[in-house]
């Protein structure tokens, strides 16, 4: 059709694009918000609010007690490790400096009238008794702290147990959430879409008609790319049914559409080729010739036959000749390129 247009037609109808686009656009963006916003119209659901709460806090509490005595235990047993420790160190020097000792002195045959090596026997035993009760501090404070830690994993597993328990109703009640909040966007969106369809059947050639494109456009981008990923999935069964619904919708109407068209198409190469041609648009028969095709029947067309002056399918006058200077010439302009004298049979602007 770009090519029946005067020139400067074509840049006002490209900036009447343009318009329409950038129309599109900001309603897009403002649609984008409100339909984020849309989560928002309920309070957002957590695990916690389906948890049993007084044996939830109970646990906790536990929870909290065994860790704070596991860390008191582990401390405790730090100290009795470093104990345990300082005294084994003491008692294997002290075990060395004896041994040491023995080898360098001469023994006497009765030990028990020797004051010293008594003295340092006695005092090899006393560390070794602090070893031991060292090493005994440490295993109880091992027991302690095995203890505390049993204690802890017993606590964090009740609260385990009990947040398992409340999974179930939580992803029933945040699917119930979902869609709530779905048929919010849809209750938005569908009226949107409906109106679009109202503006592409009765004023998309209107005046204003940039403004009803961009509205369009936003509507189908909002339905499309604004609902549809909101969709709740279900196991993919309600994404499935509404696909199948939606393709069923389109479908059909694609199928009355095209025999609505075919229906017109017959009746109208039913018409005389005086009717045909007044029923035809300047611009549309421009268009479709541009392509090849007849403006009548749109089958194609060898247009640059000389001989070609009705179409073989239809049979709607191609070309005649002027009247003033007998040009062959389109039988769809309306002024002879050779003479311009104005052509009768031409289609209305």
């Amino acid at each position: 059709m770009s090519k029946a247009l005067r020139l400067s037609e074509k840049w006002f109808q490209r900036g009447l694009w343009l318009v329409a686009f950038v129309f599109a656009g900001f309603l897009i963006g403002l649609g984008g918000k409100v339909v984020d916003n849309m989560n928002l119209v309920e309070e957002p659901l957590s695990l916690q609010q389906f948890v049993d709460q007084p044996a939830h806090q109970a646990a906790e509490r536990e929870l909290q007690l065994a860790e704070a005595g596991l860390l008191t235990a582990q401390a405790a047993l730090e100290q009795a490790r470093q104990k345990h420790k300082v005294a084994a160190s003491n008692s294997q020097t002290a075990t060395e400096t004896f041994d040491n000792w023995l080898a360098t002195r001469r023994v006497t045959a009765r030990p028990e009238q020797d004051p010293e090596l008594i003295a340092r026997t006695r005092e090899l035993d006393a560390l070794k008794a602090a070893e031991r009760g060292a090493l005994a501090a440490v295993q109880a404070q091992e027991q302690k702290h095995l203890d505390a830690s049993q204690s802890r994993d017993r606590a964090a597993a009740r609260i385990v147990q009990l947040e398992t328990a409340a999974e179930t109703p939580y992803r029933q009640a945040l699917r119930m959430r979902e869609l709530r909040v779905f048929g919010y966007r849809l209750a938005l969106t569908l009226p949107l879409l409906l109106a679009a369809g109202w503006l592409w059947a009765k004023q998309r050639k209107s005046t204003y008609w940039p403004f009803v494109w961009g509205f369009i456009f936003f509507a189908l981008f909002a339905f499309f790319v604004e609902l549809v990923p909101y969709l709740p999935s279900y196991g993919g069964y309600v994404r499935y049914v509404v696909g199948i619904l939606l393709t069923v919708i389109v479908g059909r109407q694609a199928i009355v559409s095209l025999q609505r068209y075919l229906e017109r198409q017959r009746a109208a190469e039913a018409l005389p080729d005086k009717q045909r041609r007044k029923d035809l648009s300047y611009e549309v028969a421009q268009a479709r010739l541009a392509k090849g095709v007849c403006p009548g029947c749109e089958r194609q067309v060898d247009l640059k036959d000389p001989k070609m002056d009705f179409c073989p399918h239809c049979g709607i006058g191609l070309f005649n000749k002027c009247g003033a200077c007998s040009t062959r010439k389109s039988a769809f302009t309306r002024f002879c390129f050779s003479c311009g004298t104005p052509a009768a049979t031409a289609p209305v602007e």
